[in-house]
C-alpha cells in the first residue's frame, strides 16, 4: 500500500537513515491511491517543498522546522488512513 511505503520513508527520516532530499523524491514518486481527494495530493505536495526547502538552509536554521514538518507528514497519513477508512 502506498501510504505504508510513506510511512516507511517517514520513519526513515525520523531515524536519520534517510536524508531530507532522498525522503521527497521517494514520496514524489508514489501514486496516491485514487480514492483520496486531489486537495491531499496538494497538501503533501506542499509539505514535500517546504521540507526541500529547509534541506537547502541546514534544517533547522530555516523558517521551516525539519521536525516539525516530519510531524505535519505524519498528521497527513494518519487523516489519509482515516479517509481511506471511511471511504
Amino acid at each position: 500500500m502506498p501510504l505504508d511505503t510513506l510511512q516507511a520513508a517517514l520513519d526513515q527520516l525520523r531515524a536519520g537513515e534517510l536524508d531530507q532530499a532522498a525522503f521527497c523524491r521517494r514520496l514524489r514518486a508514489v501514486s496516491l491511491p485514487a480514492e483520496l481527494p486531489p486537495k491531499f495530493g496538494e497538501v503533501l505536495a506542499n509539505l514535500l517543498d517546504r521540507l526541500e526547502s529547509s534541506a537547502m538552509f541546514g534544517g533547522e536554521s530555516c523558517s521551516f522546522s525539519t521536525d516539525d514538518l516530519a510531524a505535519s507528514v505524519q498528521a497527513w497519513l494518519d487523516k489519509a488512513r482515516e479517509r481511506l477508512k471511511a471511504a
